[in-house]
């Protein structure tokens, strides 16, 4: 990625820790053409080294995480089938299902639209108490087209996606907190930040295959049957029990030492 494409987003590199932070402030940061081409780019490089572990993602500026898509951006004039072929073939969310390293998103402020499924696509999504989380796309005549229609059912029901996407709603904090959008709430943007990184780190500090297992067989649980399910968790279960960091685990516990994990 070059310099003038990073204005857009910022990449840090933090011990075991990476962070995206999207850097529009002015536009709440607002998802346009440049961050849907780098924001995979910058997942995939973090996702390559083996020294990050988990990557926390993060919005700048005090009014909030993501105002989703910026409607005030000319895209390229296309067809329908020109932008279903886009759209299915290189759609930027698609980049955090391609990763192994375990993602979370610390929301402030405005979460809403195509920021929200970009939250949805995350592993763990915290907040803090001034978050506001919206769907709006029907009002626009549109609909969530980043997974919204897909990851929010599955994350709080049917229901209740139905009745925030059909109506537009915005939901506060702890309502979202209720729902499960999100699992843990704090009081304020430098709360939520500072704990974001205490919980990327206490991530960090496990054995990083077993942590990248977890993530796969728990989200594969959304499209398997139980039996297939099942055999997958087997099967990773399996390949674990192999792993040195598995004996480094059960060594340091005999012998009352922190454990040093190796990721082999």
């Amino acid at each position: 990625m070059s310099d003038s494409e990073l204005s857009d987003l910022i990449v840090e590199l933090d011990g075991p820790i990476g962070r995206i932070i999207l850097d529009r402030p002015n536009q709440i940061n607002a998802i346009n053409g440049n961050i849907r081409r780098c924001l995979p780019e910058a997942l995939s490089m973090l996702d390559a080294r083996v020294d990050i572990r988990v990557i926390v993602i993060r919005g700048n500026g005090p009014r909030g995480f993501c105002a989703g898509a910026d409607i005030k951006e000319n895209g390229d004039v296309e067809s329908a089938i020109e932008a279903q072929h886009r759209l299915r073939t290189q759609h930027w969310v698609d980049a955090f299902e391609r990763i192994s390293t375990p993602t979370i998103a610390a929301i402030h402020g405005v979460c809403m639209g195509g920021g929200l499924e970009l939250a949805l696509a995350c592993d763990i999504r915290m907040a803090s108490a001034d978050a506001v989380f919206a769907l709006p796309e029907s009002g626009l005549g549109l609909l969530p087209g980043a997974g919204g229609t897909q990851r929010m059912p599955r994350l709080i029901g049917i229901g209740p996606a139905l009745d925030m996407m059909l109506t537009n709603d915005r939901l506060d904090a702890a309502t979202a907190h209720r729902l499960n959008i999100v699992t843990r709430l704090h009081e304020d943007r430098e709360a939520l930040f500072t704990a974001a990184d205490l919980l990327a780190e206490k991530i960090a500090a496990k054995p990083p295959v077993a942590t990248q297992m977890v993530r796969r067989a728990v989200l594969a649980s959304a499209v398997l049957s139980l039996k297939e399910g099942l055999g997958l968790e087997r099967d990773l279960f399996a390949l674990l029990l192999t792993t040195e960091d598995r004996r480094e685990a059960a060594t340091a516990f005999k012998e009352k030492r922190p454990p040093q994990f190796s990721g082999r």
